[in-house]
């Protein structure tokens, strides 16, 4: 059997082609009784409207193309949910890429989006070649969402506040009696941004003789390895700030591991607030980057692009919070 078209619709309905397209258009222009005439036949049917024609006649194909650093990682869900909440609200879908995957293969990450004909892009975490997007946004709206680069004309940055977070984490730990505080750092614009909040907060109590920092990959093995040699030292820390919550983990497996007891002899903070910190065995402090209200804010600038009111790109900061749970506690008495 073929499928039904809206001039059936029409039939059934019995009313004009034109007018059937208002309705499925959400139009406030058609009156109430012929609104639910269109529905109804609509529903009998089983229609469903065609998308490459809808496209091909509004020259729009009313997706937006959403590339994220690594698909693998936690953090890009509260965001996704923020962002896609807003999207799907103005009649908007989302198609998802995996950059860490188009980077195996050797493709264009966002060249994919190009071919299929979105009329945005949202770029989710950190790229390693954050420039590569400079020619795509040269031809359609491009937000940057849980990051901050690349800094393009005309591009969006929506992000958390990561220098504050990073501060609100160090000063926690030092009203706990902490000195010995370590940090384990990221990359790119964000990790140099906890990791200045962490520095500060260490000079503003007199303890940047005690900070220690050590980059990892922030992946859960990273944290692992990164914290075996931090407590392999004679002066070994008794807190130590994890750029995100999968490093966190590694922390938390790697203390254990070496006889330590979480948080009585080592206190652990992760960043992020992912479904991994809040599971009930590992309890994890952290801090809540406002991910959700992240991802809406990044809907609302490309909305906003989309109707011509972008302007230059702009810098948008979500405050974050921090969420002490049960991996901080006082420090044990080291000599």
């Amino acid at each position: 059997m073929r499928a039904p078209t809206i001039r059936d619709v029409a039939e059934r309905a019995g009313v004009s082609k034109s007018l059937v397209s208002l309705v499925l258009r959400g139009s406030d222009q058609v009156r109430p009784e012929r609104r639910e005439a269109v529905l109804r036949a609509v529903r009998e049917l089983g229609y469903r409207p065609n998308a490459a024609a809808r496209s091909l006649s509004e020259q729009r194909t009313r997706t937006v193309g959403v590339l994220l650093n690594d698909l693998r990682n936690p953090w890009f869900v509260d965001l996704l949910d923020g962002l896609n909440s807003l999207l799907h609200d103005n009649g908007l879908r989302m198609l998802l890429a995996d950059a860490r995957l188009n980077r195996r293969t050797g493709q264009d990450p966002a060249g994919p989006f190009l071919d299929l004909g979105v009329d945005g892009l949202v770029v989710v975490g950190t790229l390693p070649e954050p420039a590569a997007l400079r020619a795509v946004a040269e031809r359609l709206p491009v937000v940057v969402a849980g990051a901050r680069e690349p800094r393009l004309p005309g591009v969006d940055v929506v992000a958390n506040d990561d220098e504050c977070g990073a501060r609100l984490v160090t000063e926690h730990l030092i009203g706990l009696g902490h000195r010995r505080i370590a940090h384990i750092a990221g990359y790119g614009a964000v990790g140099e941004l906890r990791q200045a909040g962490y520095q500060a907060a260490m000079r503003a109590h007199g303890l940047a003789g005690e900070a220690v920092v050590e980059p990892s990959d922030t992946t859960e093995e990273g944290g692992y390895r990164t914290t075996v040699r931090l407590l392999s030292r004679p002066a070994r820390p008794t807190a130590v700030f994890a750029f995100n919550d999968i490093a966190a983990i590694g922390v938390v497996s790697a203390a254990e591991e070496l006889g330590l007891d979480v948080p009585r002899d080592l206190s652990v903070v992760g960043y992020d607030n992912t479904s991994l910190a809040r599971l009930r065995h590992v309890w994890l402090t952290t801090v809540d980057n406002a991910s959700h209200e992240v991802g809406r804010r990044a809907a609302r600038r490309l909305l906003d692009r989309f109707e011509g009111r972008g302007g230059e790109g702009r810098t948008d900061l979500a405050s974050p919070a921090l969420e002490i749970r049960g991996t901080t506690a006082a420090p044990p008495d080291l000599d």
